[in-house]
């Protein structure tokens, strides 16, 4: 039996990584997904093979940092599939400068709005109807640079996923009565496309020993299908093996840095 029949699910970041994996696993426990992005060609693909597979998906590019377009998508799908059941906020974004010494403002700023504030968006323009119906599950993929920042995801990374988990702890404490599931995953290293913008980019062996996107895909059709009167509050999904990231994380100390603040080094 498919758990998740006449479920409807957005899914933000659906394009790629995390996101994508999580559409096709939830689609094929039968939910409707709408899909979420800003690449509708990436969707468009991924539509097309879960409707060859028998899936029901659906295509809509947004800017989830901007309060119309949210509300217009809650809206559409509202409209066309009926009110949203599980909201999977998956979109993520971090800077290119790591050290809070060099990171701009607009790049501060641009971090904060896809972790935090779209999820702020979103879940504002799903509860209404959530609470209305006493039912409603809210995921979001934060990361263990919540609970250990560093110069690897970098400080405005680290600071707006810790506070995109306290307000799902928020949602939590305060709606759980209500029949809202709010549920923040906390993934480790996780081999996705976001890797390529980091300091220096993990090698391909590195990857493999990571979580993989399919992997944290099944943590959140865990939560996803409990039943309704059960909750998973948070979900730490990390990989077996720890790694030496020492030299990433001085690569990372130094990079946006002005030239005077460049170490010297010695012939």
């Amino acid at each position: 039996m498919e758990l998740l029949n006449g479920k409807v699910a957005i899914i933000t970041g659906a394009g790629t990584g995390m996101g994508r994996e999580t559409a096709r696993v939830l689609a094929a426990e039968g939910a409707a997904v709408v899909l979420v992005g800003r690449r509708q060609d990436v969707l468009e693909d991924l539509a097309e093979e879960i409707l060859a597979t028998g899936g029901s998906a659906y295509v809509r590019t947004a800017d989830i940092a901007t309060k119309d377009e949210v509300e217009a998508l809650v809206a559409w799908t509202r409209e066309t599939l009926g009110p949203v059941d599980i909201l999977i906020n998956n979109a993520g974004s971090a800077s290119k400068v790591l050290n809070v010494r060099w990171i701009p403002e607009e790049e501060w700023n641009q971090v904060l709005d896809v972790n935090l504030n779209a999820v702020f968006l979103l879940t504002q323009a799903v509860l209404p109807d959530m609470l209305s119906r006493n039912t409603g599950t809210i995921i979001t993929v934060s990361s263990l640079a919540a609970v250990t920042p560093n110069l690897l995801g970098g400080a405005a990374y680290g600071a707006a996923k810790a506070a995109v988990r306290n307000f799902m702890t928020y949602l939590h404490t305060t709606f759980r009565n209500d029949g809202l599931r709010a549920v923040t995953i906390l993934p480790g290293e996780t081999a996705t496309p976001i890797l390529d913008n980091r300091a220096r980019p993990p090698h391909q062996e590195e990857r493999e020993a990571m979580v993989q996107p399919e992997d944290v895909a099944r943590a959140i059709h865990l939560v996803a299908t409990l039943p309704q009167r059960t909750v998973v509050q948070e979900l730490v999904i990390a990989p077996t093996v720890q790694r030496d990231t020492s030299g990433d994380i001085e690569i990372s100390r130094w990079t946006g840095a002005p030239e005077e603040d460049l170490p010297k080094t010695t012939a």
